[in-house]
């Protein structure tokens, strides 16, 4: 098993920035990568930016490329989300999750991840 919680979420101005953290706790030994998604209401879960756990690759959604950065501190079982250059289409509630430790390439589907966590609102006034 393994757990995820989520924080850093908040109300910004557009053109502001925030830092989300996801903090990973249990069978971290196991795990391939964590994943960001958010979800907007009315909207499908969307994939939003994902890390590998050991080798570190990076992977992000067009919408989000150049404003987002995802990163992670092994040592401290946290992987980080820097948000620069928000807009008011980047608000939703965002979450983390585990990448399933399977032999598949992909990192942007939903179905990829398990554990997922409780995620924080993210708002973005203009």
């Amino acid at each position: 098993q393994v757990q995820l919680v989520e924080s850093g979420g908040g109300l910004v101005q557009a053109g502001g920035s925030l830092r989300l953290s996801c903090v990973v706790s249990g069978r971290t030994f196991s795990i391939r990568g964590i994943g960001w998604f958010r979800q907007a209401p009315g909207k499908e879960r969307e994939f939003v930016a994902a890390i590998s756990w050991s080798g570190g690759a990076t992977y992000y959604a067009d919408s989000v490329k150049g404003r987002f950065t995802i990163s992670r501190d092994n040592a401290k079982n946290t992987v980080y989300l820097y948000m620069n250059s928000l807009k008011s289409e980047d608000t939703a509630v965002y979450y983390c999750a585990v990448r399933k430790n399977d032999y598949g390439s992909s990192w942007y589907g939903s179905l990829m991840y398990a554990y997922w966590g409780q995620g924080t609102q993210v708002t973005v006034t203009s």
